[in-house]
């Protein structure tokens, strides 16, 4: 929906009595009939907004947001921007953490309807909001803005478990613009890389998974490369999966070894993901997969250990060689 489509909703119906448009709203919370009641309402016109932002803000929030929910979709099919704006800027003291979670949907789905405007006071409205509390609803309709004057906050974001999907889903979208302050943040542990917290090394993973997007160039490379053999697991290898696109050839097949050297104590995401990057980069990776393949052999014979990773070598030489 766009705020033309919304102009067009202004010319249904006026028909409706308060009789009918609040036993419209008691239909709200019924399971069954809710979504047709909310249709309803948007085609009752005008004179279905009052009792809606006072079914939405006099209203009790809950577990069960569906209801409220629906109220929000309706005022937004009614062009209501202004019960929009007035509900997400209501301060509401929830102490009830079902409750919290429910209000936070119906609040999402309002930023991202309200987002739909596309001006410049609704931006600004979301964008405080934004600073006040990082809610994953208000990360995706500040992504759909593209505007670079928000990657700080974005970024910040990267560092909460529940917003960092739609931040890096929005760091994404505007590409090439966040990629410096991408590469500062991989590169900058906080509060020290001693002493480094959960959060920024999630911030700095997210950074570099983002990255590895992007093209990075000679010069930017050089600034990551020393992470390469960091302590982190995940840092490490999203440097080395960095790498494999790098301009240095050298650098790209000691990415690999890197690569391949992980694979028997990486954690089992990573392992997966590590496997499908030597896979993406055939070309430059399927030389030292068959070296690794003939050193492993050598050894095993020689000592008669087991070798989990050869296995796995083997799997990927067969796909190499089947994708050529």
């Amino acid at each position: 929906m766009t705020p033309e489509t919304v102009n067009h909703s202004h010319s249904h119906s006026e028909g409706c009595s308060d009789g009918e448009i609040g036993k419209l709203i008691e239909r709200l919370n019924s399971l069954k009939e809710g979504v047709r009641s909310a249709a309803d309402l948007a085609r009752c016109g005008q004179r279905a907004v009052e009792p809606l932002r006072r079914f939405l803000l006099d209203g009790k929030p809950s577990g069960i947001f569906q209801p409220r929910q629906r109220a929000v979709e309706a005022l937004a099919e009614l062009g209501a921007r202004d019960v929009l704006i007035e509900y997400l800027t209501t301060e509401r003291q929830i102490s009830d953490p079902v409750d919290r979670y429910g209000e936070e949907a119906v609040e999402g789905t309002a930023a991202r309807l309200l987002a739909e405007w596309r001006d410049d006071e609704v931006y600004r409205i979301l964008l405080w909001l934004l600073r006040r509390r990082a809610l994953p609803g208000l990360i995706e309709a500040l992504g759909g803005f593209r505007r670079s004057e928000v990657i700080p906050d974005f970024i910040t974001a990267l560092g909460d478990s529940i917003g960092r999907s739609f931040a890096e889903e929005a760091l994404a979208k505007l590409g090439e613009a966040a990629q410096w302050a991408l590469m500062v943040t991989a590169r900058t542990p906080l509060p020290s890389a001693d002493h480094e917290t959960p959060t920024s090394l999630c911030r700095r993973r997210s950074a570099l998974r983002l990255l590895a997007q992007l093209r990075v160039s000679a010069e930017e490379w050089h600034t990551l490369s020393p992470m390469a053999d960091d302590r982190d697991p995940e840092i490490s290898a999203r440097v080395n999966r960095i790498a494999l696109a790098a301009p240095d050839e050298s650098g790209r097949k000691r990415a690999a070894s890197r690569l391949i050297g992980m694979l028997p104590n990486a954690p089992w995401f990573l392992q997966i993901e590590i496997e499908g990057w030597l896979l993406e980069y055939s070309d430059i990776t399927r030389g030292v997969i068959e070296d690794e393949i003939a050193a492993r052999r050598l050894a095993a014979d020689a000592g008669g250990s087991t070798d989990d990773v050869l296995p796995r070598l083997l799997r990927l030489k067969h796909k190499i060689e089947a994708k050529q």
